[in-house]
């Protein structure tokens, strides 16, 4: 119960409270949950979408976006703001691109992928809606943070200190990939459109997975949210296609 706490109150803003500080063995197993935490923002979301009642589709969509944002804070959006400027500023170089993802501010570059992001998800999610397709919306999280374990658990973390450091250096790596393949077994139960977005998640993750190795030899906290965000983005499309 402890590992999902833990997992629940790094991922989410729900109200999670610990009864005292968590070992780095226990941030470290928290990896476990990760997939679950998915797996409930997206129930949380099923649950919101028949409360909207017959609201239009498209302020359907805003609401459900907007929810879907504040019950992670914008924590991966922050990452995926800071590689946006670091991949265009860093110029192919593996230091400056570092330097720049420590910055706090958020350049021109940032914001168009961040508005372009949003604006797909929130079309995407219209379109999944009219179809009648909503239900769908349970893959997107599920699928993107069990994606955040399998990076940290096949990449090198190159940012030494923080968080990311000690959910690397107490990885659970034996139980790790039996959880991560019970959680897929599970989402392939829920049909083609379940394998049509692992097929397309998996696909990008290995692409984004080839890039950070390349430019950096490695992930950091920052291309970890990067990717969650756009995986979330291009099943989200490919569903709604």
């Amino acid at each position: 119960m402890t590992s999902l706490l833990i997992a629940l109150q790094f991922l989410t803003r729900l109200p999670v409270s610990l009864a005292a500080m968590p070992t780095p063995a226990q941030v470290g197993r928290s990896l476990l949950c990760y997939p679950l935490v998915g797996a409930l923002i997206g129930l949380l979301l099923l649950l919101v979408q028949p409360l909207l009642g017959d609201a239009p589709a498209l302020l359907q969509a805003a609401l459900l976006l907007t929810l879907w944002v504040g019950l992670s804070g914008g924590l991966h959006l922050d990452g995926l703001a800071d590689s946006a400027d670091a991949w265009i500023g860093g110029m192919g170089d593996r230091e400056r691109t570092l330097s720049i993802m420590q910055d706090p501010r958020s350049g021109p570059m940032a914001v168009v992928v961040l508005v372009l992001l949003l604006l797909l998800k929130f079309v995407a999610l219209v379109a999944l809606l009219q179809a009648g397709e909503g239900w769908q919306l349970l893959l997107v999280p599920w699928l993107a943070r069990g994606l955040l374990p399998l990076l940290l658990l096949s990449t090198p973390y190159v940012r030494a200190g923080g968080l990311g450091q000690a959910l690397v250096e107490h990885l659970p790596r034996r139980p790790l990939p039996w959880v991560l393949a019970g959680h897929l077994a599970a989402l392939l139960l829920l049909g083609w459109p379940a394998l049509l977005a692992v097929l397309v998640a998996g696909l990008l993750f290995l692409y984004l997975r080839g890039a950070m190795l390349r430019r950096l030899g490695g992930t950091t906290g920052d291309t970890a949210g990067a990717m969650l965000e756009l995986v979330e983005c291009a099943v989200l499309v490919a569903l709604a296609l």
